[in-house]
């Protein structure tokens, strides 16, 4: 009854598409007949255990020449007498048959079970799919190299429920802000990254590189890594060879980049409007602006943007090897420009080269290999940070009225210099100050490397050690040359050269040892015992020096042995120093671990888990050196038990597989050392260090001494994470539908966090333990394959939810305070973590509308309502007297959201027909907020972006946006700055075709052309550059657009060769 009700859902929704390709397929297959000299009728039915399949695909081999069978598993096809027949279809596996003259040939296919017995990485091995008890995603490294991503984890967006991804700037090499179920810490929230078997860098891998990604998300899962694992364990799994004939590849595309949407900024007749209503506003007089000289209109988004910003991308693998010996390597070159301020301030290069081999000896007893990936890293960018740090924000507060380009600056360049400016002398030229100030460049060396010897004494017995190594070797340096843009802005008393250079590795040195057994046929163990040991350090050196020789006045020779700044006495006789020097060792850090793992499973039905991780770290002191991790789960393949049997064979539900964990997973992620109190002596004196030279006494005078620079507090311990997680997997209709879900608890307990002291401590606070937070979400995953004939199809939907709660902070008010003099000139505070709400919270005044008239205000006051401001007119805003004491104070202040989003989503789409490939991708946030400041509102000149054109004139006008005026008492932070942060975003579009067949060379297997388009479209409500904002001003939240560099919009064309 199940299989009849399949082929009427079948017959319903496919019939009419499959009826065309039959007679697209037949209209070839006759083509092919007047092409042939000997062929004949063979007819047949496809079945699969007495069924019969309809829409089976059955092609002559070599040929486009094939058809589909009809709802009774029939068909017939023209063949060559002496041809080869495929038959396929989704979910059972392929077979090839040799017709030899037959007439009639019936097929019988088996069902696949590739999917379920495909393997999956956990921690310090593999295991089947099927088996899995733990929350995890796995991602193949093919899907990802489509994407044509510079960084793979930007390819991950949108593919795995409960990993959030977010861009922290759209400048290229920038970091990706990775979260996985939600933010557990105020401290390094990121996954830990393990490539290879060795904790490393990811964004530094080349996709065409990688075989698989497999994220650990629940504490079951990723307690095998112990204290590093709270966040989540990203497993990178990079190809290896096979044997066989060698392979080679290579693949590259190349591209052109712009910003997708601009935003827009008033422009002069539209400033000069404002800027004379809010001077009326204020009480000031008409601004004569008809009689300056020299004003523009000037569009400085549209400037400092760059046209068509070029991005490359070339591979060149070569795999292979024999029965004893498999070998993979690789060359590959990136490059990516800005398309803020374009090649010249803004670049990212990247060079890689990566060997994989490993041999069998002794007959399979003994196998030994290696891993290597190294990176040359060449790249300089511009600011990219909080408000005195970021060079696009410039952009939206200069006026329209100044021109970028003139004769009137003083250091002969040709940008403009607004000190004498009929308008505003400090207004500045924010794209002149990119161009003449972004001098800097970065070399950067990283290699990941290992080597292992792998023992198999006696069967699935097996010994294994790994000795790693992560070295990076970096150098920087910068240069401030002369310049004069505003009386603000400028630098003319000596130019600046500064190099910097560090270097440092850590070690890593893994022993396991593993078995696996049976007993009496049904009940199978695997148990792991092992232990790690990890070693950190390095070195660091730096230096500035003034004056670069003028011969020798640019970039290109800003070294410091072209400088000549020495020490000297300024006008009042104190001494000047010009040179700055600093160096000396990283902090060694050190950690050793033990772990086991013990698996259960009985005729793969019920299936337990168990480990436990023992960490010691040098970063806490002698006594709480140790954490201890364990983890349990369970699984239980319903779809295995008798009673199931008759649904399994209806075809509908083929497997069902229920999940149980609980586990705990640490976090150390703090500097090393915070346990001790260091001593400031004399010999540290430095600008940032006065007190080195300390006042003894009454006599006022800086004597040499020494002083504890923070408190010690030698009881903090790890972080802990607890995860209680349930989740069910499932595949349907013949393994076409793919379904997971999961729900879970995660609780982060004993933060570190600097402790409160009051200022009279005369020193810095010690970190403590404290503080908790809670993550409960749920996670859902769907996917559909399938084929109509040669038409293959995929399509696949996931989302998650996640709500985020803080439980209890060991300070006096339970709050940790969010730095301040961020949004604009002595801004406030505007975000914390709190008791009861969500980590990165934004605090602020919530807004009831904007008074419309007099007799508005007089009733808000005789209702005892607040007011902030001191001299409130029509057209302010009414603030919202939450605590209804009748004043406007930080006790009205409110949660107005947070940038974390409360839903996420992806979906991808893909289909294949006859050499050609399309592919989407999309992925998308619901429930996060963005704070937008682009306007310093303490600087009356600066400009607007043309939201104010709706602002309130007179009643009615408008219920948001207040009047206009030259101080920012309507705009102290509140919710006018917070906006809808949702969006949808298509990642990736491409379509490709594989010409190999065309070319029908026998030493092409593969020669596919593809256009894309990434970033392709966004839906969003913000009306800022990019709602994908993972940039905060601390490292616990988000959504802070300052002056964000947008995500470009690419269009790229590549080719895949394979010989």
């Amino acid at each position: 009854m199940n299989l009849k009700r399949i082929k009427m859902d079948n017959k319903i929704g496919f019939y009419g598409l499959r009826s065309l390709l039959i007679v697209m397929l037949v209209m070839g297959s006759t083509l092919g007949l007047l092409a042939q000299s000997a062929t004949h009728k063979v007819t047949g039915v496809v079945t699969s255990q007495g069924e019969t399949l309809i829409g089976a695909s059955v092609i002559e081999k070599g040929t486009t020449n094939g058809t589909l069978t009809n709802l009774d598993g029939v068909y017939t096809l023209n063949v060559s007498s002496n041809s080869i027949l495929e038959i396929s279809y989704v979910g059972y596996e392929s077979q090839t048959i040799n017709v030899n003259g037959q007439s009639t040939i019936n097929i019988e296919l088996e069902e696949s079970s590739f999917l379920l017995n495909e393997v999956v990485a956990i921690g310090y091995g593999v295991q089947k799919k099927k088996l899995s008890t733990g929350a995890t995603a796995q991602v193949k490294g093919d899907e990802l190299a489509k994407l044509n991503t510079t960084n793979p984890l930007q390819a991950l967006q949108g593919q795995t429920p409960g990993v959030q991804i977010s861009s922290t700037s759209g400048q290229p090499g920038a970091d990706m802000k990775v979260t996985v179920r939600g933010l557990g810490t105020i401290g390094n929230s990121g996954p830990l990254y393990i490539i290879d078997g060795i904790e490393g860098d990811i964004s530094v891998l080349n996709a065409a590189d990688i075989q698989s990604i497999d994220v650990l998300k629940d504490a079951a899962s990723a307690a095998i890594y112990g204290a590093q694992a709270a966040n989540g364990v990203i497993l990178v799994t990079t190809k290896q060879g096979s044997k066989g004939k060698s392979q080679v590849s290579f693949d590259a595309y190349y591209g052109i980049q712009n910003v997708a949407r601009k935003s827009k900024l008033l422009n002069a007749n539209e400033y000069m409007g404002i800027m004379n209503e809010q001077a009326l506003n204020s009480g000031s007089s008409i601004i004569d602006f008809g009689s300056m000289e020299g004003l523009a209109d000037t569009n400085w988004i549209n400037q400092m943007f760059k046209d068509n910003a070029k991005t490359e991308n070339y591979s060149l693998n070569v795999s292979g090897g024999s029965e004893s010996s498999v070998y993979a390597l690789s060359l590959n070159y990136t490059g990516q420009e800005g398309i803020v301020g374009g090649r010249e301030v803004s670049d990212y290069q990247r060079y890689g080269f990566r060997i994989n081999t490993e041999h069998k000896l002794y007959k399979d007893i003994l196998k030994v290999g290696q891993h290597l990936n190294f990176n040359y890293i060449k790249n300089k960018g511009i600011s990219v940070g909080d408000q005195y740090n970021n060079t696009l924000r410039r952009a939206f507060m200069t006026s329209p009225l100044s021109p970028v380009y003139s004769d009137n600056n003083i250091y002969d360049s040709p940008y403009n210099d607004t000190s004498n400016s009929p308008w505003f002398t400090g207004d500045s030229n924010p794209y002149g100050l990119m161009m003449t100030n972004s001098n800097n460049k970065n070399d950067t060396q990283k290699l990941l490397a290992d080597i292992y010897v792998e023992l198999e004494p006696i069967k699935s017995l097996k010994i294994k050690s790994v000795f790693g190594i992560d070295y990076y070797a970096s150098e920087y340096r910068d240069y401030t040359p002369f310049y004069q843009f505003s009386v603000y802005d400028y630098n003319k008393d000596h130019t600046t050269t500064s190099q910097n250079m560090s270097k440092g590795h850590t070690l890593t040195w893994t022993n396991t040892a593993s078995y696996d057994f049976t007993l009496s046929d049904d009940h199978m163990f695997n148990a792991l015992i092992g232990m790690e040991a990890v070693r950190y350090q390095g070195t660091y050196l730096n230096a500035s020096n003034w004056n670069l020789l003028s011969q020798f006045n640019d970039f290109s020779h800003a070294y410091l042995d072209n400088t000549t700044g020495q020490a000297h006495l300024d006008d009042d006789g104190n001494v000047v120093e010009t040179r700055g020097v600093g160096g000396g060792p990283e902090h060694e850090y050190r950690r050793v671990s033990y772990f086991g793992r013990i698996g259960y499973n009985y005729k793969e039905k019920y299936m337990f888990n168990a480990t436990l991780r023992a960490d010691g770290s040098s970063k806490f002191a002698k006594g709480h050196r140790w954490g201890y991790f364990p983890s349990f789960s369970a699984g239980w393949v319903i779809t295995n038990e008798d009673f199931m049997q008759d649904i399994v064979n209806g075809n509908v539900l083929d497997f069902l597989k229920l999940r149980l964990s609980w586990g705990q997973v640490g976090n150390q992620n703090i500097s090393d050392d915070q346990y001790t109190a260091p001593i400031n002596a004399s010999t540290g004196y430095s600008g940032d260090n006065p007190a080195a030279y300390y006042n003894f006494g009454t006599n006022k005078t800086n004597v040499p001494g020494a002083y504890p620079n923070r408190l010690s507090n030698e009881a903090i311990k790890w972080e802990t994470s607890e995860q209680l997680n349930i989740g069910f997997d499932a595949y349907l209709f013949r393994n076409r539908l793919g379904f997971n879900t999961d729900f879970y608890i995660k609780k982060t307990k004993d933060w570190l966090v600097v402790a409160p002291i009051l200022a009279t401590a005369g020193t810095n606070p010690p970190y403590i333990n404290g503080g908790d937070v809670k993550n409960t979400g749920i996670e859902l995953g769907l996917t559909w394959r399938d084929n109509i004939g040669k038409f293959n199809y995929n399509l696949g939907i996931n989302g998650a939810y996640n709500k985020n709660k803080v439980g209890k902070i060991p300070t006096e008010d339970g709050i940790i305070h969010g730095d301040v003099n961020m949004l604009y000139d002595n801004s406030e505070e505007f975000y914390r973590a709190e008791n009861g709400h969500a980590i990165g919270y934004f605090w602020g005044y919530k807004t009831v509308g904007i008074f419309q008239n007099q007799e508005e205000i007089d009733a808000w006051k005789t209702e005892g309502k607040g007011i902030l401001q001191a001299d409130v007119k029509p057209g302010d805003v009414k603030y919202a007297d939450l605590n209804g004491d009748g004043k406007i104070d930080a006790n009205d202040k409110t949660d107005l959201g947070n940038g974390m989003p409360d839903f996420t989503l992806g979906f991808n789409i893909g289909f294949e027909y006859e050499g050609f490939d399309f592919s989407l991708n999309a992925n998308g946030a619901i429930g996060n907020k963005i704070v937008q400041s682009y306007r310093n509102h303490t600087n009356k000149q600066a400009n607007y972006t043309t939201e104010i054109l709706n602002r309130w004139t007179g009643e009615g006008t408008s219920n948001k946006i207040p009047r206009v005026t030259e101080t920012n008492i309507n705009w102290q932070f509140s919710d006018l700055y917070i906006h809808n942060g949702d969006y949808l975003r298509i990642n990736n579009i491409t379509i490709g075709y594989d010409f190999s067949k065309l070319i029908n060379w026998k030493y092409i297997s593969q020669c596919r052309l593809y256009a894309s388009v990434q970033n392709a479209f966004t839906f969003t409500k913000y009306n800022g550059m990019d709602p994908e904002i993972g940039y905060g001003t601390s490292s616990w939240v988000s959504g802070i657009d300052l002056g964000y560099y947008p995500r470009p919009r690419t269009y790229l064309f590549g080719i895949n060769l394979k010989f």
